[in-house]
């Protein structure tokens, strides 16, 4: 086992190392940039800390408990850390400042809607994920309902919505190497999925939560820093920085009151909802609750994954504030030295030309290299969640009915994570050229359509039954994948159609609606002996619900 992480560990820097020297290589509506030493040094130093940690990790990771949860063994603090370095992503960093740039209010608008979904977690949902599921959230589901039908369709559920995520996340790492390191497009998406490879297979959960800790940690300390560097150019005021980003935007006044996004109110109440209950339905959100010791720890996670959460958003607002008077007024910045024409690298720049603008070259590089390591952190999530519901779901539970021992089970997920990794290599090459936009819309959809409604009605409604979790599944995952498709973004942008059949990007509006009606309707009508035994069962339920009495520990280290 230690000769093969090695020798893993070794072939994983000679990718990285064989990136800084890669050839030149453009994809279409990317422009490339020069090759930024400085950047790819301070990734190489990250990559290098994290294999570290990964064969550190790997020394710890004995059982089934390591490698999906770290043993339970994370603290609340250090959960709330990892889950924050989940969720914020280099996309956030770099498309909520450049849509505050571009649309002023309305960026501030598409981060509440990112964020509001946290306090339904803390209040609704943590503590009694934490006492009722041990290795993904099938467990919960699956609690008192058919055991094989509810976790094949969960795991279906979970490896979809990772599957959409690891798209759009490979994609972003190639264009943002391409866009901040000046490197190939290839060799971005191939250096990622080997280092997810490495972190998932060896180190398991215990890898990736440092991964994902030290990530936060850098994220949110360079967007700190960034902000009082900006904020000094402004005489530390924020109505200064406010004011001039008034008189320089060609929107005036306008910039700070709602725009596009709320013309039309049944669009933006649909993407509400997709980002409100989508959160909740995450599968490498959930699994992360699994981590810590007891519900005490889960509320916990929560509590301070929000607040970092909302700290960085905050401070997205105001870069992409002040990105508007300082990247925003200057010709170097711009293609041709034209003030309000095309940004030099595109539309998702802003931050990084404001990086430049005050924190010079270096700290430029250091913020791209953070960029980079976001992605690590959230594919290596990814990745673990979608192969602990192939092994502990699939495997393990519906193939071998609790039968398979733990290093069976262990060597499946090793398996299903170095497929996972070839696979999204794979797609991250074949949509290099694609607007993966639609995936977003279609991950939150399916996991606000699916996941959740499963998840939270088996939790708190006791009238579910095994008919109305699968009717109701099939009726959300159909309505959402199909609406998508037809929807404006894929049907006229991609496919080409004159218009759209379902008018709105986002689906939840009806495939939500339609999946907890469905569910209703499935369970009411459902007069079968085994539905009246899972009705029974909730009672017990409710008690490990409330009390954590029959819950997973920890294990010893």
């Amino acid at each position: 086992m230690k000769h093969s992480l090695t020798a893993l560990i070794a072939g994983s820097l000679l990718a990285a190392s064989w990136a800084v020297f890669a050839g030149p290589g453009a994809i279409e509506g990317v422009e490339k940039q020069p090759v930024n030493i400085s950047a790819i040094a301070m990734f190489l130093v990250f990559v290098f800390a994290t294999l570290g940690i990964t064969k550190w990790a790997a020394g710890k990771t004995k059982s089934t408990a390591d490698f999906y949860t770290a043993g339970g063994g994370i603290t609340g603090f250090q959960n709330g850390l990892a889950i924050a370095g989940d969720y914020m992503s280099a996309a956030t960093l770099l498309g909520l400042t450049s849509m505050v740039y571009f649309k002023g209010f309305d960026g501030f608008i598409y981060a509440v809607c990112f964020f509001i979904g946290w306090p339904i977690i803390l209040f609704l949902m943590a503590e009694r994920l934490r006492n009722l599921g041990k290795f993904t959230f099938a467990d919960i589901a699956s609690y008192r309902l058919d055991q094989n039908r509810i976790r094949t369709f969960a795991a279906i559920g979970s490896l979809t919505v990772v599957c959409f995520y690891l798209i759009v996340q490979m994609v972003g790492a190639g264009q943002l190497i391409q866009l901040l390191f000046g490197l190939d497009y290839n060799t971005a998406v191939t250096v990622v999925g080997i280092l997810m490879m490495v972190y998932v297979t060896f180190g398991g959960m215990t890898a990736t939560t440092w991964v994902q800790i030290i990530k936060a940690c850098l994220l949110l300390g360079g967007g700190i820093s960034l902000m009082l560097l900006t904020l000094s150019q402004f005489g530390w005021s924020f109505e200064n920085l406010f004011s001039k980003a008034i008189e320089s935007h060609k929107m005036g006044d306008k910039l700070m009151a709602p725009g596009s996004l709320m013309a039309d109110p049944i669009s933006a109440f649909s993407l509400s909802l997709g980002l409100l209950f989508g959160t909740a339905g995450l599968p490498h959100i959930m699994m992360r609750f699994f981590t810590v010791p007891n519900a005490k720890e889960a509320r916990k996670s929560v509590f301070y994954a929000t607040g970092f959460i909302g700290l960085f958003f905050l401070v997205t607002m105001v870069l992409g504030a002040a990105a508007i008077s300082i990247v925003g007024t200057n010709p170097a910045f711009f293609e041709g030295g034209q003030v309000g024409g095309k940004l030099i690298g595109g539309g998702n720049m802003p931050v990084m030309h404001l990086t430049k603008a005050v924190g010079g070259d270096i700290f430029l590089g250091f913020l791209s290299a953070v960029a980079f390591a976001t992605i690590l952190a959230v594919v290596s999530g990814l990745a673990l969640a979608g192969a602990s519901a192939i092994s502990h779901d699939l495997y393990a539970r519906v193939i071998k009915k609790g039968t398979a021992s733990s290093a069976q089970e262990m060597k499946v997920t090793r398996i299903a994570s170095v497929g996972l990794g070839i696979a999204a290599i794979l797609l991250g090459i074949a949509f290099k050229d694609q607007n993966v936009l639609f995936l977003v819309a279609l991950a939150f959809g399916v996991a606000s359509s699916v996941n959740f409604p499963v998840l939270i009605l088996s939790m708190y409604w006791k009238g579910l039954t095994t008919r109305g979790a699968l009717w109701g599944g099939i009726a959300g995952l159909i309505s959402s994948v199909g609406l998508v498709i037809l929807s404006p973004t894929v049907w006229v942008k991609i496919l080409g159609n004159p218009a759209a059949i379902f008018p709105y990007d986002h689906p939840a509006i009806v495939s939500m609606t339609l999946a907890f009606f469905v569910t209703w309707l499935a369970s009411v009508t459902d007069k079968s002996a085994r539905a009246d035994k899972e009705k029974e069962a909730y009672e017990e339920q409710y008690i490990r619900a409330q009390t954590g009495l029959g819950a997973a520990s920890a294990s010893a280290h």
